[in-house]
């Protein structure tokens, strides 16, 4: 079969450079995944190639130029995961109320339409469970949420705990106050609140206890009330812990609760206060939840297959490595 050239043409040079990509990268993504030749003269892009190579490719195209139009980030990470989705017959452009916006920053955009179901529900419901295995960005989603809600003064605080399983929750003989005991435990937040706040907003924030941190068990007595609370690796909270944590709900108040319930730190035998929460609580009005798979792994392509390597392995040897 014959190859052709299929011209798009669009209006912004400046938009055109950036789909493109450093160094071309971006370019080189698209060509290698669906075999096809691109060049991006002005305001123009030629794809030459076969019939269903090109009609894929140029419908990726206009999905790039199009989040770049609207200020949308788009990219190496955000390009993978459009290809793996157009390798599915997915591709499509998030709604524009299913992104997670920030005054003076370039919102937070869905990569999967996993992520995208569970943006919609952290806007709205009040309580979210986002599961799933590593890399999925659940964790990043349900942080970048309440950063933004922050951000855009819709609540006055965002409150993080994490169960301190590997410290027994007795994290008294560490060196220093709370925030420094615990800090360790919440690296991944802290992670995600710089990405998407900035370092210097984070300890401004941090400083005025408009930010806080704190192990699981601190949780205990405590009405949690304007405020968005992440209850992350919530797979190692006991049932008699996530009750505590759910009953603190206050008025003004959304939680996101994250975990893998496949990889529980607890003692084996017991119970995973996020298992047993799913099953007690579903159907229940103003509860949702997303479960995550392989196919949401965002992070580096490998990851994925990873994790589909060890879930073979696991279902050979009933579940013991």
């Amino acid at each position: 079969m014959a190859k052709q050239t299929d011209i798009l043409e669009f209006d912004d040079a400046d938009l055109v450079k950036k789909l493109c990509g450093p160094n071309h990268a971006i370019l080189a993504l698209i060509e290698e995944a669906f075999d096809v030749y691109i060049e991006a003269p002005g305001t123009s892009v030629h794809i030459n190639g076969d019939s269903v190579s090109r009609t894929r490719a140029a419908e990726l195209v206009r999905e790039i130029y199009q989040r770049l139009e609207r200020g949308w980030p788009c990219g190496i990470n955000d390009v993978r995961a459009l290809i793996k989705a157009i390798g599915k017959g997915k591709v499509k452009a998030a709604a524009v109320d299913a992104i997670i916006p920030f005054p003076r920053r370039a919102p937070i955009v869905p990569k999967t339409p996993r992520q995208e179901t569970f943006i919609r529900q952290l806007q709205q419901e009040t309580i979210i469970f986002g599961v799933g295995p590593a890399g999925t960005g659940k964790t990043f989603l349900a942080t970048a949420y309440g950063a933004s809600l922050l951000a855009r003064g819709e609540v006055q605080r965002f409150i993080a705990c994490r169960p301190a399983v590997e410290a027994g929750e007795r994290l008294g003989f560490l060196p220093g106050d709370m925030n420094e005991k615990v800090d360790p435990y919440m690296q991944p937040i802290w992670d995600s609140l710089n990405a998407v706040l900035g370092r210097d907003e984070v300890e401004r924030r941090k400083a005025s206890g408009e930010i806080e941190v704190a192990p699981l068990a601190f949780m205990r007595g405590r009405t949690l009330g304007d405020a968005f609370v992440v209850i992350d690796e919530a797979q190692n909270a006991t049932p008699s812990q996530m009750k505590m944590l759910l009953t603190r709900l206050g008025e003004r108040a959304k939680y996101a609760v994250t975990g893998d319930v496949t990889q529980s730190d607890l003692p084996r035998g017991q119970i995973s206060g996020l298992a047993h929460a799913l099953k007690i609580l579903k159907g229940i009005k103003g509860i949702a939840s997303t479960e995550f798979t392989v196919d949401d792994v965002v992070r580096h392509p490998l990851v994925g297959k990873i994790i589909t390597a060890y879930e073979a392995d696991a279902s050979k040897s009933d579940g013991i490595l």
